[in-house]
C-alpha cells in the first residue's frame, strides 16, 4: 500500500489548503477538501482536490469544534483494519487540535499533533514529531482504520494553484453536535499577515538584541534582503517583542527558505528544530561557541551591533 484510499482536508485558515492538499495528494488516492463557507471555494478549488465539500454556513458557529459532527456523518467509516485506509489532515492551528481531539472520540480514531513528516507504505502508516520541546521526534505507527493528523507549518512544500482544475462541489448538511459551543462575544486581536513558513529569506533574532527600538535596525535589514523578520521563543513569548506568528522553532514555524540568516540567537535545539529547514543558514553572534555555529553553513563570530550597520551600509551603495 503506497497510498491511503482516502484523505480529508479541513483548515480553519485558507492558507494552509495549499500545504494540507499537498501532503494529502502525496498521501491519498483520493482527496476530498472541506470548507466552511462558499466564499471559500475559488481559494481552495484550484489546489487539486478530486471532490469539494462546503458545510452549511450557520451564525452561531463560531467554533470549528462545532463541525466534528457533520464532518463523522461526510466519513465512510471503513472497515475494522489493522491501519489506516482513511486520513483527516488537519492544520496545527489550537483549533483545529480541539476539533482532532472531538473527531477522535467520535470516530476511535488515533491522533498525532504537530506532524513533522507522514509515510504510508505496506509496513504501515507512521507519523513523525516533535516531542520534549523539540529534544527529539517520535515516530508513531497509526493502528486504526482512520487516523487524524495536525500538520505542522512547513512541514510539506506548498502546492501551486491550478486554475484550470475542476472538481465537483457538495453541499454538506449541519449536524447539530451535543454540545454546542457558541461565542458569546468576539474581541478585536492584532494579527500578522506573515507566514514565516512561506518565506524566501528570513532574518532571525534572539536575545542578542537589547532593545525592541533595535527591531528598527533588523527590519531595515531585512528589507535591503528582501526577507521577513523572524525570532526565537524569547523575543516572542518572554518579551512580547514580536508577534507570536513570527517565532521560529518548536510549536512554532517550521521554516523552508532559502536563506536564514540570524543575529544573536544561540541556537539551542528548541529553535533549531524551526530553523534547520532552510537552505543556507548564516550565523552571527559574538559568542565563538554558540551552538548556531554547528548549524551554520557561514558563521561570524561578531557583535550584531557592529556588523548589521556594515552590513545595511554594503547593501546601500
Amino acid at each position: 500500500m503506497s497510498k491511503l484510499t482516502n484523505v480529508w482536508v479541513f483548515s480553519d485558515n485558507l492558507d494552509r489548503y495549499a500545504e494540507l492538499l499537498a501532503g494529502a495528494r502525496q498521501w491519498g488516492a483520493q482527496v476530498n477538501a472541506v470548507v466552511q463557507s462558499d466564499d471559500a471555494i475559488t481559494t481552495v478549488k484550484p489546489l487539486g482536490a478530486d471532490a469539494l465539500y462546503v458545510l452549511a454556513e450557520k451564525s452561531a458557529l463560531q467554533r470549528i469544534e462545532n463541525y466534528a459532527e457533520t464532518l463523522v456523518s461526510l466519513i465512510e467509516k471503513p472497515a475494522v483494519a489493522s491501519s489506516p485506509t482513511t486520513l483527516i489532515l488537519l492544520p496545527a492551528t489550537k483549533r483545529a487540535k480541539a476539533l482532532a481531539a472531538r473527531l477522535g472520540v467520535l470516530l476511535g480514531a488515533s491522533i498525532v499533533n504537530d506532524v513533522t513528516s507522514l509515510s504510508v507504505s505496506d509496513e504501515g502508516t507512521f507519523a513523525e514529531h516533535r516531542m520534549y520541546g523539540g529534544l527529539a521526534f517520535g515516530r508513531e505507527k497509526m493502528l486504526t482504520p482512520i487516523a487524524i493528523v495536525t500538520l505542522a507549518p512547513g512541514a510539506v512544500e506548498p502546492i501551486a494553484a491550478n486554475p484550470a482544475h475542476d472538481c465537483p462541489v457538495y453541499q454538506a448538511s449541519y449536524v447539530t453536535p451535543r454540545q454546542e459551543i457558541l461565542c458569546q462575544e468576539r474581541r478585536a486581536k492584532s494579527l500578522s499577515s506573515v507566514d514565516l513558513s512561506k518565506a524566501k529569506r528570513v532574518v532571525g533574532v534572539g536575545r542578542g538584541l537589547v532593545s525592541q527600538s533595535d527591531l528598527d535596525m533588523v527590519q531595515e535589514l531585512a528589507t535591503l534582503l528582501g526577507a521577513e523578520v523572524g525570532c526565537s521563543r524569547p523575543i516572542a513569548e518572554g518579551e512580547h517583542w514580536m508577534e507570536r506568528e513570527r517565532y521560529i522553532g518548536v510549536s512554532g514555524v517550521l521554516l523552508k527558505s532559502d536563506l536564514y540568516l540570524t543575529l544573536g540567537i544561540s541556537g539551542q535545539i528548541q529553535h533549531m528544530v524551526g530553523g534547520n529547514g532552510a537552505k543556507t543558514i548564516v550565523a552571527i553572534n559574538k559568542d565563538k561557541n554558540a551552538p548556531i555555529f554547528k548549524y551554520a553553513d557561514y558563521g561570524l563570530v561578531g557583535d550584531i551591533y557592529k556588523v548589521v550597520p556594515a552590513l545595511i551600509e554594503q547593501l546601500n551603495r
